[in-house]
């Protein structure tokens, strides 16, 4: 079966995958060599009348939800079409920070319109990729022959639009989908021309089990991730410290940069305190990470560390060998320690999103769908709108019921029934007033104020503001 990359970019309303919504997708195939095949795909998708968009995600991306509205398709309608038409056997999705950003929001999306939420990415050979973590990983290891950006401050920075400039690549409209992809598909050109060993490795890479295999051979290994230092090309070197005890196909790596015995002595809930400590935060940070096979990590053997990368990132190889010796003989009681603080953490963190999120819409990672749900699920996509009604249609998992009267709302506004309509109504009541002078669309409009009185706002801030404060008043519903 011939792979061929998708290369692929989102534009949203917001942040949160769980409440945000995809405001533009676009696309486009190629070839292993990355030369085009066909013509890019670019489509706008609708905000529903319940969803409040975040000024400054518009900021960046400059579309309003009134755009989306004229010109856009609903979720539904686009996701018949990525399936017939995107999510062909052997592809293999790309972007840039995809793993962790476009690839969750598309997760949510085909979990509201009653998809499976992770078939599209790994069914029929299909995989998917991060250009990201190449990026750093090129600049990290094997950085000649590419001009590397700076920030403002001069600290290294690896954003689209600033290696795009440096290396003279066309990138016309940054946080533009369609421009954004055919900046990510040069960069990966570029990096494949200057560095096509590398390159070659880390797409071989990006399977779970090849992960696995690096990861468990219990010897240290390279790792590149944007949780790291950028003063260090955010890169270390890392052991492992056990396979992760509640996330499976993950691991507990441990950076080792660090000497493991001080931390040996340390209590759970000290543990667990030091991992939710930031680097700015006074006091010990236990240099731990948990590295999830199934998200394409940038990782590599210890024996690529060459010397000028050793300079370079400021990694003593005889030190880290040491470290990870030290860690070896204290694994055991440490990993008792720290599976306890993450207990703990877990527990923190449960009620934090319990707290958050009460919507079936933020729910995706509850559990996965039985069988014959699915069967339910593939159904519904198939049932003419007019004739969806939640009560023909029982689902074993609840999420699922609840999803159904949105889904139809949501996609088929003009289907809904007196009773429908109603119903909907009081959803987005509840949904945007409620908590009252504390609601969703209060803080909204007061956040469009705050941004409107700041003498910093650009007058093409000032002109997205008006649109958004319009829109708002446009879906307010009627207490």
């Amino acid at each position: 079966m011939e792979e061929t990359f998708y290369f692929y970019d989102l534009e949203t309303s917001g942040f949160n995958p769980r409440e945000a919504r995809i405001m533009q997708f676009a696309g486009q195939r190629t070839d292993i060599a990355m030369r085009p095949i066909g013509d890019p795909d670019n489509f706008l998708i609708r905000l529903s009348e319940d969803v409040i968009p975040s000024p400054e995600a518009i900021f960046v991306t400059g579309i309003t939800p009134q755009k989306t509205i004229s010109e856009g398709i609903t979720e539904a309608e686009f996701l018949h079409i990525f399936h017939r038409n995107i999510t062909i056997p052997g592809t293999i999705f790309v972007g840039y920070n995809s793993v962790r950003f476009d690839d969750e929001f598309m997760r949510f999306l085909h979990y509201r319109n009653f998809y499976d939420p992770y078939e599209w990415e790994w069914q029929d050979n299909r995989s998917r990729w991060d250009i990201l973590d190449v990026v750093r990983m090129t600049r990290a290891l094997r950085p000649d022959g590419i001009t590397w950006p700076f920030d403002t401050n001069g600290k290294p920075s690896n954003r689209l639009e600033l290696l795009t400039e440096v290396n003279k690549i066309k990138h016309q409209a940054a946080h533009d989908a369609a421009s954004d992809v055919e900046a990510v598909i040069s960069v990966a050109r570029l990096i494949n021309n200057k560095q096509p060993k590398l390159f070659k490795y880390l797409l071989d890479m990006r399977h779970k089990k090849k992960i696995a295999d690096l990861v468990l051979r219990d010897e240290p290994f390279i790792y590149t991730s944007g949780k790291y230092n950028s003063d260090y090309e955010k890169t270390t070197v890392v052991g492992l410290l056990a396979e992760h005890p509640s996330q499976q196909g993950g691991a507990l790596v441990f950076d080792l940069r660090y000497d493991p015995s001080a931390f040996i002595d340390m209590k759970s809930e000290e543990l667990a305190e030091a991992m939710k400590r930031r680097t700015d935060e006074e006091g010990p940070r236990f240099p731990l990470k948990t590295l999830k096979y199934n998200r394409c990590p940038a990782i590599a053997p210890l024996n690529v560390l060459d010397k000028k990368s050793q300079s370079r990132l400021s990694i003593n190889i005889s030190e880290a060998i040491i470290n990870h010796q030290t860690l070896l003989s204290v694994r055991d009681q440490l990993e008792v320690n720290t599976k306890r603080a993450l207990e703990l953490l877990d527990v923190y963190q449960q009620a934090k999103f319990i707290e958050d999120n009460l919507d079936a819409d933020g729910r995706l990672y509850d559990g996965f769908f039985s069988d014959s749900d699915k069967t339910k699920m593939s159904l519904i996509r198939a049932t003419d709108p007019s004739d969806l009604s939640s009560s023909d249609i029982l689902f074993s998992d609840g999420r699922l019921q609840a999803l159904l009267p949105l889904y139809k709302a949501r996609n088929f506004p003009k289907m809904l029934s007196d009773e429908e309509r109603n119903l909907w109504d009081q959803y987005r009541t509840r949904r945007l007033l409620g908590n009252g002078t504390d609601s969703r669309i209060m803080k909204y409009f007061e956040r469009i104020k705050q941004l409107s009185d700041d003498p910093n706002t650009t007058s093409e801030q000032q002109y997205i503001l008006e649109e958004l404060k319009l829109y708002g008043e446009s879906i307010m519903p009627s207490e």
